[in-house]
């Protein structure tokens, strides 16, 4: 019978080391996540920051953050269940909430730190190639750069991340990128030629035009399932004939205030009078509160000089 030699013996076990957990989970590409952070060590207190772009069943997530020793800090954020406040009540998940998400996000954020008037970004969604480095500005301030930070989803193209990183582009964000991902982009037939980018496809799906066609398709051959699957616009009166409208509308609110909605204040905790206990058949008592002993002290005191007093009186008459 041959040797078989065994490589995963007790010293293969003790030296193995085990992944980190977001690695083990599959949330984090790591490789990716150290080459975004990286900084040179000669330039102190100079973080790189990241756009973080998440899509969730519900919502489209746009965050700005940067990378410390004790864990990332958030400097904006921005939800697409926000959007509400804008005008845009229904479909905030699909390319044109993400879109107006990021838009709301890179503007939150220049408001922010003050730059909001020195770099406008694209006033009028066009679709057209836009990077702000490019741009001539009269405050001689640098743009604000940011890097895209898709995490773990699939960069296929006309995804709807693309569509956070047009909006905050155009926000006035400084975000390297190209438009091979973006819709409207076609690939080139021959290897080594260029494709072709049509920049009024890209804008028909930010104004919601693929909806539009959707709607205009199923309301015509399907009434039942157009009523059941739009039921939320049809709700709130949006058809398909003025759904670019409200995204046009949802943009120039977004310009206007960026700021996120003040939170409501909190109730103030109830005055404490005393103790709830449960007598007997079930009623309920208040019990006063318990008193020191320098409390029992000065009521025994006072009661006892009620008292004085009280036969003082009465001895007098």
């Amino acid at each position: 019978m041959p040797f078989v030699k065994v490589v995963k013996n007790k010293a293969f076990f003790k030296r193995f080391q085990v992944k980190l957990r977001r690695r083990r989970e599959g949330k984090t590409d790591f490789l990716a996540r150290r080459k975004m952070i990286l900084q040179d060590k000669n330039k102190y207190n100079s973080p790189k920051y990241r756009l973080i772009i998440r899509l969730t069943g519900r919502k489209c997530i746009c965050q700005v953050a940067y990378s410390t020793v004790e864990g990332d800090r958030m400097v904006t954020q921005a939800l697409s269940t926000e959007l509400p406040r804008y005008g845009c009540k229904v479909g905030l998940k699909n390319y044109s909430a993400c879109y107006a998400t990021g838009l709301l996000c890179g503007r939150r954020l220049l408001k922010k730190l003050g730059l909001d008037q020195a770099f406008v970004g694209v006033k009028e969604a066009s679709g057209e190639e836009y990077h702000v480095e490019e741009e001539e500005n009269d405050a001689d301030k640098r743009p604000f750069k940011v890097c895209a930070d898709f995490g773990i989803a699939r960069t296929s193209l006309g995804a709807r991340i693309f569509g956070a990183l047009k909006g905050a582009v155009d926000s006035g964000l400084h975000v390297p990128h190209s438009v091979k991902k973006f819709p409207g982009f076609s690939p080139p037939e021959e290897k080594g030629a260029e494709g072709s980018y049509e920049a009024e496809e890209h804008k028909e799906r930010i104004m919601g035009g693929h909806v539009k066609q959707y709607m205009e398709m199923l309301e015509e051959e399907d009434p039942t399932k157009y009523e059941v699957q739009f039921a939320k616009f049809i709700e709130n009166d949006i058809t398909a004939e003025n759904i670019e409208e409200m995204y046009e509308e949802c943009h120039k609110k977004i310009r206007e205030n960026p700021d996120p909605a003040p939170k409501k204040a909190k109730k103030a905790a109830p005055k404490r009078t005393g103790n709830q206990v449960k007598g007997p058949g079930g009623k309920t008592y208040t019990r006063s509160i318990k008193l020191s002993l320098k409390q029992r002290k000065e009521k025994v005191r006072q009661k006892i000089v009620a008292a004085l007093s009280k036969q003082a009186g009465g001895d007098d008459e």
